[in-house]
């Protein structure tokens, strides 16, 4: 690991400055002692001049000592610091480059998993029942039929909430769950911008996709609504007779992506995976924690980049790189990594 690696640069000096400090200990005492040598040599005349010799030269020794241990600390401080900020250069490259590439794997999955859902809308904008539904938008029994339809589709489509078809005023004709979302059906979807646009388009190979929006009539679920215009005869250049819209069911998918972000066992406790918006905010969380608040992600303009932010957690994140015709919503895929904190 390159935090151990770190950590034992960081013991080496602890080490080394304390062993430095016992020489320092060890020599200031034989400068005491060779000092009271001398005292006492002196004290003794001429028959303890051979002993002053000795003790002048053991002192001098000692000067010599004392002089490398300092010399010693100095260039070991020296090296060992540059030693730890390369090795904490290090760390933030490896694992800093690891955590950008899972971020971008976050955001992938995400853009392929609503990849479908823009093709599902699509295709089902052009089924005989949805179809016959917008075209007759005042018959029940044209209403119903397409309700039951709508129903087999989620029972097999278990990623929905639910789907419902528009009419060219925006208002809602039928849904594929009427019983657990009554409120769908008068609904009134006029002002909505995936209706909106959704007629706007040019043909039935387009579709519109929006950002996390909440739905009062689905219990007030946040979710990506999914829309395309139904056309007449279900043709592809058909005119708009409807809307078909589509409501993924963003919070329990997006919590199995999060958490499904393959971390090694000594990294899932100090790291949070996150998906934000186009406007930094949260909209997918493992720890559940600032869901739809601001995070302050500091991009720089990359579309892909690590750094440390203001508490030392290293963040990697990366920007939605879209899949297929799916250009993606400008959300990103980010990474919060505490620091590893080593016991001696």
């Amino acid at each position: 690991m390159p935090e151990r690696i770190l950590a034992l640069s960081q013991q080496v000096s602890t080490v080394a400055s304390r062993r430095v400090e016992e020489i320092r200990k060890v020599t200031f005492m034989t400068k005491i002692l060779a000092l009271n040598a001398a005292i006492e040599a002196a004290h003794a005349g001429e028959a303890g001049a051979g002993f002053s010799i000795v003790a002048t030269e053991v002192g001098t020794i000692s000067q010599k000592i004392d002089t490398l241990a300092e010399q010693l600390h100095s260039e070991l401080a020296e090296r060992t610091s540059q030693l730890n900020q390369l090795g904490q250069r290090m760390i933030a490259e490896i694992r800093g480059s690891r955590l950008a590439d899972l971020a971008l794997n976050v955001i992938d999955i995400t853009d392929r998993n609503l990849y479908e859902r823009s093709c599902d809308v699509r295709w089902w904008a052009t089924d005989a029942a949805v179809v016959d539904c917008a075209s007759r938008s005042q018959d029940s029994a044209a209403a119903r039929h397409a309700s039951e339809r709508l129903g087999v589709i989620l029972d097999s489509y278990t990623v929905y909430l639910d789907l419902w078809i528009a009419d060219l005023s925006g208002r809602i004709i039928t849904n594929g769950r009427p019983d657990r979302y009554p409120a769908a059906r008068r609904a009134d979807v006029s002002s909505e911008p995936w209706f909106q646009k959704a007629l706007l388009t040019r043909s039935g190979s387009e579709f519109v996709a929006t950002d996390i929006t909440t739905i009062k009539e689905l219990g007030d679920a946040r979710l990506p609504v999914y829309s395309a215009a139904i056309r007449e005869e279900g043709k592809r250049t058909g005119r708009p007779i409807g809307v078909l819209g589509i409501f993924f069911d963003w919070e329990k998918q997006s919590q199995t992506v999060v958490n499904s972000v393959r971390l090694a066992e000594d990294e899932r406790p100090r790291t949070t995976c996150l998906m934000v918006d186009s406007h930094h905010r949260v909209i997918a969380s493992t720890d559940g924690k600032m869901l739809f608040q601001p995070y302050p992600l500091k991009t720089e303009g990359k579309k892909m980049s690590t750094y440390i932010d203001s508490e030392g957690n290293l963040v990697g994140f990366a920007l939605t790189p879209g899949y297929e015709t799916y250009p993606g919503l400008g959300w990103y895929g980010v990474l919060i990594q505490k620091p590893v904190v080593e016991s001696n």
